[in-house]
């Protein structure tokens, strides 16, 4: 008997952050904060979120993303066949070049609503672009230092090759792999260059000197699900957390979009450099605490509305990485954001987000989905969008880097060279979110006509 592909991901997602609330105290305190927060929502006798029961509502205790960065393509390609394991494929397509950030990424998730219920577990998976180094000596020290290290253990690879040659892993096997592959996952203080090469690193991006500098790439946060994320802020302020100025992400509504994320800044961690067959003491800030609450999936119409209206507030107003302006940025983004439909129906009918249908208890009145909805025979809540938003992603890794990491230059995006190295193409989330809404609609339309047959 092998263990399902969603067991192996929820045993890894227990473990990673177990490991990752030792590693990091202060991700314990927002895990608490969360679930309090979580707790009081669903209290509530309204349901405004309109979250469907079980299935929305059983996984929010557990959800957790985390995020990674990686070296070279090698790195890459493996951990895509690490995470087919757990049956996450890679979603969507990143370029945070942009936003001076030198990644590019995809979010390994599960793909069906089965099994995003069952665990919605996601890693937002970056590839550090070296060409994006400008010095060139510095490009060639950096690729030779990734190019000694190898971040996965040898029961890992081993393991994963068991599984895709003989379709997946027993149970002691599967145990074994989810220990294994928490290795490349934990957190290494001792640097495997000198100090000079990580100040040269650090002043070439913050982020190269933390992909490059250490034997294993660690997991740089992990985010717990909230369903009231400005509460939850307030929350950690409460608790003493360095929380930043904003929430990342569209203003709050009534009616929840995609993404908004907020985060405590991150840590100075005690690191050790190699010197003179010794080590030479020193700090790096890599690891944050990141919190998120998840709104109704957008189609592309609502997508393109969604970045139109960030666009003029941006084009506006500018949120400082010091939080100096952040008053005044959160109110221009409400008043803008005005402009966005904010009912369930509105959304729905103005085809601007992605729903999931369910017989309701009223009587069959005339034809097609808008009767059936407007009779009450078919009853609709938002499915959950299960992605991230690249302002939103760089707008954290920002604020962890500082002003100074700003700069006005973009990078032409590599989606290809992305996919090469990934060795595979990454899909379509839109495409996802259509086939969903749309299987929905079928399935709720059968039961319908039954009770009325």
């Amino acid at each position: 008997m092998t263990v399902s592909p969603g067991q192996i991901r929820a045993d890894f997602s227990a473990a990673m952050s177990e490991m990752y609330r030792t590693e990091v105290p202060a991700y314990g305190t927002l895990v608490r904060i969360v679930e309090q927060v979580n707790a009081g929502v669903l209290d509530r006798d309204d349901n405004a979120l309109a979250l469907t029961p079980g299935e929305d509502t059983n996984r929010i205790s557990a959800e957790r993303h985390g995020a990674i960065r990686l070296g070279t393509a090698e790195e890459l390609a493996m951990m895509g066949r690490v995470f087919a394991v757990m049956g996450m494929e890679p979603i969507g397509y990143y370029d945070l070049s942009v936003a001076s950030v030198p990644v590019h990424s995809t979010a390994f998730r599960p793909i069906g609503r089965e099994a995003l219920a069952e665990n919605p577990f996601r890693v937002f998976t970056s590839l550090l672009r070296l060409e994006l180094i400008q010095d060139e000596v510095l490009r060639d020290k950096a690729a030779a230092t990734l190019a000694r290290r190898c971040i996965f253990t040898d029961d890992a690879i081993r393991l994963t090759e068991k599984a895709e040659a003989e379709g997946g892993l027993g149970a002691e096997d599967a145990s074994r792999f989810v220990t294994e592959v928490l290795e490349t996952f934990r957190w290494h203080p001792e640097a495997c260059v000198d100090d000079a090469t990580f100040d040269e690193l650090i002043a070439a991006h913050r982020l190269i000197a933390d992909v490059v500098s250490f034997k294993g790439p660690h997991i740089n946060h992990l985010t717990p699900r909230t369903l009231d994320i400005d509460a939850a802020q307030a929350e950690m302020l409460a608790h003493g957390l360095p929380a930043k100025a904003i929430v990342e992400g569209p203003p709050r509504r009534a009616c929840p979009i995609l993404l908004r994320q907020t985060a405590f800044k991150a840590l100075n961690e005690a690191i050790r450099f190699p010197v003179d067959g010794g080590w030479q003491e020193g700090q790096h800030t890599a690891r944050f605490g990141e919190i998120e609450q998840r709104g109704v999936a957008l189609t592309p119409k609502g997508r393109a509305l969604y970045d139109q209206l960030l666009a003029d507030v941006r084009a506006e107003i500018l949120p400082a990485a010091d939080g100096s302006n952040a008053a005044d940025y959160v109110a221009k983004l409400e008043d803008v954001f005005k402009a966005f439909p904010d009912t369930w129906r509105e959304l729905h009918d103005q085809d601007l987000g992605y729903f999931k249908y369910a017989p309701g208890n009223g009587a069959v009145k005339g034809e097609g989905l808008q009767a059936l909805l407007d009779s009450g025979a078919l009853t609709l809540s938002p499915i959950i969008y299960e992605d991230f938003l690249p302002v939103s992603a760089a707008g954290i890794f920002q604020s962890n880097l500082g002003d100074e990491a700003r700069t006005d230059s973009q990078a032409a995006s590599s989606r290809s060279s992305f996919e090469a190295a990934l060795g595979k193409r990454v899909i379509d989330e839109f495409a996802l979110y259509e086939a969903m809404q749309a299987a929905s609609y079928t399935a709720a339309l059968e039961q319908v006509n039954k009770g009325a047959a």
